[in-house]
């Protein structure tokens, strides 16, 4: 099981937490939404959950809840700027499909 950040998606959450300085992390899921299915959920987390699964990588700590991690694992974040819009943009090997508007996606289970 891995959730992987690119660079530019560890210099963005780090940025995060060190505005934040209660967090402990940064938290990664999904909800039901948008015509698809799933929407991503990114936040800074402020405590781990019992049943939260733990990623480490240079120096940042991913959380993501039990319900979330069949559904992202194996992402990797990239976090990119275009013209005026700054995102996260997650590869998923999970996603079968894409809303035609980018905002929710689906699996092969869902």
């Amino acid at each position: 099981m891995s959730i992987q950040l690119t660079p530019a998606a560890l210099e963005r959450a780090r940025r995060f937490l060190q505005g934040d300085p209660a967090s402990v992390g940064l938290r990664f899921g999904v909800k039901r939404t948008g015509c698809s299915g799933w929407g991503y959920l990114v936040d800074v987390a402020h405590q781990r959950n019992e049943r939260d699964q733990v990623f480490e990588q240079d120096g940042v700590t991913v959380l993501v809840d039990a319900d979330s991690l069949a559904l992202v694992d194996g992402t990797t974040i990239d976090f990119v700027k275009r013209g005026l819009n700054q995102e996260f943009v997650f590869q998923n090997p999970n996603a079968t499909a894409a809303c035609g508007c980018g905002e929710s996606f689906t699996t092969q289970d869902s």
